[in-house]
């Protein structure tokens, strides 16, 4: 089996959202799509293991926003790896309150649904909800929604371990390192949870690494800028 060829199924990106009285919480999710036309519904995939789908079974309410295609790996990455039970996803977010009193994303976001969930199923690490759309409208005529191949060879990015389309990386046949080159401030590593590249040359001024610091000079506590994971969990580009 040539698990690349499942790189090749189209998908959009979105940000699916619930509530549970003043508890909200949003991830990204790849698995969201329309199953009928009257009345409109639709299905969203979720991990078992994510808050958001504590609070969709709890409330029996969804939304979904569409994502843009003008976003960065930093926007991705504080959605989509990163757990709404240890932080507030919506600190310094543009959103609104729904009508089903599910939270939506305003920032980055082209277009919305909210939905009731009128079906669900258990398919083993992840429960499919089915939903009636109640409302939508459109956040921005003119923004392109950014679809999963965009995300992963243009913005370079990966999909997270919850995601119903994770693949382990050392299962791949055929994987090819993007980025080999080195600059003169010393080698450019990866974060292998979601992708980001570290480059000496830039630094971290959010955590204040100065440009010009090579990887091997971080300091231990250092973690990934945009999903928090630790050092070892870099891998040096070839």
């Amino acid at each position: 089996m040539n698990l690349n060829a499942f790189f090749k199924i189209t998908y959009g990106l979105y940000i699916v959202t619930s509530k549970n009285d003043e508890i909200i919480n949003g991830h990204i999710s790849n698995t969201v799509f329309q199953v009928t036309a009257e009345p409109p519904q639709f299905a969203v995939c979720t991990n078992k293991d994510n808050l958001t789908t504590d609070l969709i079974k709890q409330s029996g309410v969804f939304a979904v926003s569409i994502i843009e295609q003008d976003v960065d790996i930093n926007y991705i990455g504080h959605f989509g790896f990163k757990s709404g039970k240890d932080f507030n996803k919506f600190q310094d977010v543009n959103y609104k309150i729904g009508k089903t009193g599910a939270p939506i994303v305003l920032d980055k976001t082209a277009a919305y649904f909210e939905c009731e969930v009128v079906q669900k199923y258990d398919v083993g690490s992840h429960i499919i909800f089915i939903g009636k759309v109640i409302e939508s409208e459109i956040i921005n005529e003119s923004k392109i929604p950014l679809t999963y191949n965009h995300y992963r060879n243009v913005i370079k990015g990966v999909s997270p371990k919850n995601s119903p389309t994770y693949i382990d990386k050392s299962k791949l046949e055929h994987e090819k390192t993007e980025n080999k080159s080195e600059n003169k401030s010393g080698k450019m590593y990866k974060c292998t949870v979601c992708g980001y590249v570290y480059e000496p040359e830039v630094g971290d001024a959010e955590q204040h690494i100065k440009p010009g610091t090579a990887f091997e000079d971080l300091p231990d506590n250092w973690i990934c800028p945009v999903c928090g994971a630790t050092k070892d969990m870099f891998e040096e580009l070839r």
